[in-house]
């Protein structure tokens, strides 16, 4: 239980409502996640520091770039990050949280959630969607039925939505390391659901492709895309029925923006696969994370 009053914390000094509004400062919420950390005995998971502390995962990300570099400045480290797990943990965790959901959880909600990282699990099996197929198969295999009825048979009716949409589980991921690598030819990204791409972009054209095909779900409509910075000029849909006109510059990489010295003052947006510049002073689209969350409209790949 919460010992301190949060109005008396380090970051709780303005009223609830000042609170859930402002912007707190990199020091607040070191301060915050320390504090969280003193009462818990380890390191919080992000919604139990929220559950105190009105600090939103954007303001995280923002400061930090993502709440594992936070707890890493505070010196903490949640189990998983850069330690082997196994897959029994794993497991029983994921379980879990299914059951007290009642539902798969998503990616936000696992990470909300978990004393895991979700890219543990997206590692082992490829992709967030197919880790439901990976846990009903370890339960069957270590007949866990009659503990887990509950959690199997939510699984399964989840395998079962996506076999309708033609989507099939890979083996584990121990299974592909014996697989033999031909050297003669290219190795391509992780595998998509939706079939504007077969597999996940590994340079910035494949950025450009796989864009045009979510734009519309996105909310943009492009108007002109050609070689010259910056790179496009679109609409991008800003309220129900209203548009405004952006420039969007692609990169594989959000960071190669400043290896090809272009002015931020020259576009929006930046379009990327993955963003790795936490800083950035441009807006940035991650295409990896926006099919990830499938958050926008009936996005749902990844």
């Amino acid at each position: 239980m919460h010992s301190q009053d949060p109005a008396q914390s380090p970051i709780g000094e303005n009223t609830a409502k000042q609170n859930a509004t402002r912007k707190f400062s990199k020091e607040e919420i070191i301060a915050a996640i320390k504090e969280r950390a003193a009462e818990l005995g380890r390191a919080p998971k992000r919604a139990e520091l929220m559950r105190i502390y009105p600090v939103s995962p954007s303001g995280i990300d923002r400061q930090f770039g993502s709440y594992r570099n936070a707890l890493s400045e505070c010196g903490l480290k949640r189990e998983g990050c850069g330690v082997p797990v196994s897959l029994d943990n794993l497991f029983h965790d994921w379980a879990q949280i299914v059951r007290d959901m009642k539902k798969v959880p998503t990616v936000m909600e696992y990470g909300q959630r978990s004393s895991y990282s979700h890219s543990t699990l997206r590692q082992r099996y490829g992709s967030w969607n197919l880790v439901p197929a990976g846990m009903v198969q370890y339960l069957r295999e270590r007949s866990l039925g009659q503990e887990w009825a509950d959690v199997l048979e939510i699984g399964e009716a989840f395998c079962r939505g996506l076999q309708r949409k033609g989507v099939r589980p890979r083996p584990p991921a121990e299974a592909l390391a014996k697989t033999k690598i031909l050297t003669d030819r290219p190795v391509y990204g992780a595998t998509l659901i939706e079939g504007t791409m077969g597999f996940a972009p590994v340079n910035e054209m494949g950025v450009v492709y796989l864009f045009g095909g979510m734009a519309r779900r996105l909310g943009f409509i492009v108007l002109w895309i050609g070689p010259a910075f910056p790179d496009c000029e679109a609409f991008r849909e800003v309220e129900p029925h209203r548009w405004q006109r952006v420039r969007i510059e692609f990169e594989f990489e959000s960071r190669n923006f400043l290896r090809h010295f272009h002015d931020p003052a020259g576009c929006d947006l930046i379009v990327c696969w993955e963003n790795n510049w936490p800083d950035c002073p441009v807006e940035v689209i991650s295409l990896k994370e926006a099919i990830g969350s499938g958050d926008r409209r009936d996005l749902v790949i990844g």
